[in-house]
């Protein structure tokens, strides 16, 4: 083997390296992606869809997070409903945190199909400091906090960032 040609397979050799540390290091602190399993999220995500998860953002009220599931090895993927110290009431199907009322727009392709009655129960909750509360678009069909309570913030992944498959579909989510 010529000097050249072990110069070629060393440069060659040290790129490929050079690639597969650079993707392990942004999978691991900058973003991962993840396969939506579930109805819980839809219409904002169907199952299977797959998307980006930025785990080097803040999170806000109404963004879609990714987190450890508490009562699973699962990943669970919700919207941010209520912040630490929030006060969280849902009234007739109305959401109000700390007294203030917001319009939920992602559900209402889920109230069109409900021909009658209300897709969240009546509930009054204060979200304690070092937690979130979170619910599925699909409140229905949703395993969330009604259920398992407060998620600590330290359990977060990130945010939901891209849908990118399918690609007819492909979204920049949380805008």
């Amino acid at each position: 083997m010529s000097e050249q040609t072990k110069k070629e397979i060393y440069a060659w050799a040290k790129t490929i390296v050079f690639c597969f540390l650079l993707v392990f290091i942004c999978r691991q602190f900058v973003f991962t992606p993840i396969i939506v399993d579930g109805k819980s999220m839809m219409p904002t995500l169907e199952n299977n869809n797959r998307i980006l998860v930025n785990k080097i953002t803040s999170i806000d009220r109404f963004d879609v997070i990714v987190f450890h599931s508490p009562v699973s090895s699962a990943y669970y993927i919700k919207r941010v409903i209520g912040l630490s110290g929030d006060n969280i009431e849902v009234k007739d199907d109305s959401l109000y945190v700390n007294g203030k009322k917001y319009d939920e727009p992602y559900l209402q392709a889920n109230k069109e199909i409900l021909a009658e009655g209300h897709l969240t129960a009546d509930l009054k909750e204060t979200v304690p400091e070092g937690y979130l509360y979170v619910m599925g678009d699909n409140r229905l069909k949703s395993n969330d906090s009604r259920r398992f309570g407060f998620i600590l913030k330290e359990d977060v992944v990130g945010k939901a960032a891209l849908r990118f498959y399918p690609f007819d579909q492909m979204k920049v989510l949380n805008e």
